[in-house]
């Protein structure tokens, strides 16, 4: 089934998503294994969270017990240093998508404008991977993309599971996916 997005949409979020992560990547020259386009059940503005082996390593350097955190670091997207990253570049989505939204009428309009957003945010992470973003070969099965919803559902395991080859997902799926 062809998930139904919005070009419009896929532009603007790809634009500014493009833009951060290129700043991300080349500022810090790291190990990132998890990326994605961060969203509320309600649709707001996506932000961009990521970690990298080297981030993780200093920010569970700094718990009590280092292995612990790592584990439930690892794949938290809001404590991960890199959490809304480039946002300042989101502020033309931003308005866009409260433009939108201030034009919706009925809760059946407004869930279908949210599906619009997280189809059209996982198009881009598509697009950004098939454009090499994430790296070719065996770099790009060290990292998963994914667009995701926060608190997590378990569309965002349908999405990572076609964004992403398999052998890149396995720890994923193991250690936080939600069930289908």
């Amino acid at each position: 089934m062809e998930l139904e997005i919005d070009e419009a949409l896929v532009i603007i979020i790809q634009e500014a998503t493009q833009k951060a992560l290129n700043q991300l990547f080349q500022a810090h020259n790291e190990k990132f294994y998890y990326c994605s386009l961060i969203t509320t059940g309600e649709g707001l503005c996506p932000i961009i969270s990521a970690w990298s082996e080297e981030a993780l390593e200093r920010v569970a350097n700094e718990a009590d017990n280092v292995e612990e955190a790592k584990y439930y670091l690892k794949w938290s997207y809001d404590e991960s240093p890199y959490f809304a990253y480039g946002e300042e570049y989101f502020q033309g989505v931003n308005k866009v998508f409260l433009e939108r939204m201030n034009k919706l009428k009925t809760d059946k309009e407004k869930d279908r404008e949210i599906r619009l957003r997280i189809n059209s945010m996982e198009r881009v992470m598509h697009n950004l991977d098939m454009d090499g973003m994430f790296g070719r070969g065996d770099k790009r099965l060290g990292i998963v993309i994914n667009a995701e919803f926060m608190p997590p559902d378990f569309t965002n395991t349908e999405r990572a599971l076609r964004l992403n080859p398999k052998e890149a997902l396995n720890q994923w799926l193991e250690e936080i996916a939600e069930e289908l």
